[in-house]
């Protein structure tokens, strides 16, 4: 059987071929190695030297096997001794040993290595020889750097960090981009960013995509985002870096994937539109408060003032007056207003003025314009939610253009009296009036008040 055996390898094999035995597969497996590799026997020859450690120390394997330890040759003779103790003891000792050692090249210059020794035991179990790989230390160093800033990044960084595959979904996600993004780590793991973002996919996918094809851009991007959050949709603005990962084992740069880092910077970009914001408004009332000095009508004021307020604040504007001129609000009487001023709902233009005197404006009851002259405060409207049809029908039975979406009525005061409301209007286009635009409008209000009150004391 063992002749028909040997005979049928040979026939496999080819004639001319001779029989393997495995020695020139462990000699590929040790030349293709990374790291240096050198085996000692029992005595400490040496019997096995790769081409890494070749190419480290200059030694080739014909001049390094057979020799008795690094003696002469690798190592400086007054250190011989110590180091083959060392690598030696690694033959009796369990699991590996780690040292650092000054090893000889063979133009004769020195070079720190860091090694890892263990040993190597015969098919009885008893140590036969000793094993040791060897790098240089910068080399191993650097390895080292790499592995600890991976991990740092992923466990303690104060920024988010999303290694993202080809396919353009989260592969490792560290602690502060998963609790940025409101969602366990492991969670996030494999999902479309679909399903984890609300708005700002688009943008973040298009430059997932261009990094992968093109390379890293040349500077950070601030990409706003709408967060996936049980109370609702979160906006946040994430600074964001990004890297493509190619893989250091392949002969032409294969893509992993994409390094993605990112901080949140929210708080800072909406501290520069509210200070850009409030600029742009100061401004608006102090050429506002010119061009109304210039105008001899102080009707004709009151509607420079409502124009220069619309500049980025709002889609429409309606002016107001309580009906009955010289007399304050009597709460006990029903409020009755008259259309003083309104901005054109279709092409722009300027605010025109419908005279002091005319019918009152038919505002049904709870109409928040009659709220805000019996309250003496500013009153906030809006269709949220509903849909385009309901919302038309909402802004026509409050007697507004029908694109209404959101309103903010304020009351016009002057010499301690109420004079009447200034309604400003938005479209879907705009976010509903928050804390600062009532501010605003408050100012905008106390101006055109002062101008319809002089008005009604030339008249």
């Amino acid at each position: 059987m063992s002749a028909s055996r040997r005979s049928g390898t040979t026939d496999a094999l080819g004639p001319d071929e001779p029989e393997r035995d495995g020695s020139d597969l462990l000699a590929a497996l040790l030349d293709g190695m990374d790291a240096a590799l050198c085996a000692f026997d029992a005595d400490g020859t040496v019997t096995h030297w790769n081409r890494e450690a070749e190419r480290i120390l200059g030694w080739s394997a014909a001049e390094a096997v057979g020799r008795h330890g690094f003696a002469d040759w690798a190592v400086r003779t007054a250190d011989a001794a110590e180091v083959e103790a060392r690598l030696m003891s690694a033959m009796h000792a369990p699991g590996r040993q780690v040292h650092e050692f000054a090893l000889l090249t063979k133009e004769g210059g020195r070079v720190l290595v860091r090694t890892q020794s263990a040993a190597v035991r015969g098919p009885d179990g008893k140590p036969a020889g000793v094993y040791c790989a060897f790098s240089e230390v910068h080399t191993q160093m650097d390895l080292e750097r790499s592995i600890a800033l991976s991990e740092a990044l992923f466990e303690d960084a104060s920024w988010g960090v999303v290694l993202v595959d080809a396919d353009l979904r989260p592969a490792v996600v560290n602690t502060h981009a998963a609790r940025a993004l409101g969602i366990g780590r492991t969670a996030v793991l494999g999902r479309p960013l679909g399903e984890l973002l609300t708005q700002g996919v688009e943008e973040l996918e298009s430059a997932l995509t261009h990094v992968l094809a093109e390379g890293a851009p040349p500077a950070p991007a601030e990409i706003w985002v709408g967060l996936r959050t049980a109370e609702g949709e979160k906006r946040r603005c994430w600074r964001s870096g990004f890297l493509r990962l190619a893989s250091p084992l392949a002969e032409e740069p294969v893509p992993l994937g994409v390094g993605w880092l990112f901080q949140d910077v929210t708080e800072a970009r909406q501290s520069e539109q509210e200070a850009s914001q409030l600029r742009f408004r100061t401004n608006q009332l102090h050429r506002a408060a010119r061009a109304a000095a210039e105008c001899e009508d102080p009707g004709e004021a009151a509607t420079v003032h409502l124009d220069y307020a619309l500049a980025g604040f709002a889609d429409h504007a309606l002016i107001d007056r309580v009906a009955g001129r010289g007399r304050a609000v009597d709460g006990d009487a029903p409020v009755r207003l008259v259309r003083v001023a309104t901005t054109p709902s279709g092409a722009p233009g300027p605010t025109h003025l419908t005279g002091h005197a005319g019918l009152p404006v038919r505002y049904g009851e709870g109409h928040p314009a009659l709220q805000c002259v019996e309250r003496a405060g500013s009153v906030r409207a809006g269709a949220g939610g509903l849909a385009p049809e309901a919302a038309r029908a909402w802004a026509a039975a409050r007697q507004w253009p029908p694109d209404t979406v959101h309103a903010l009525c304020t009351v016009l005061r002057s010499r301690g009296r109420t004079l009447g409301v200034v309604t400003f209007l938005r479209t879907a286009s705009r976010s509903r009036f928050e804390r600062a635009d009532i501010l605003y409008a408050e100012d905008v209000a106390a101006r055109i008040a002062g101008t319809l009150d002089l008005a009604e004391l030339l008249e």
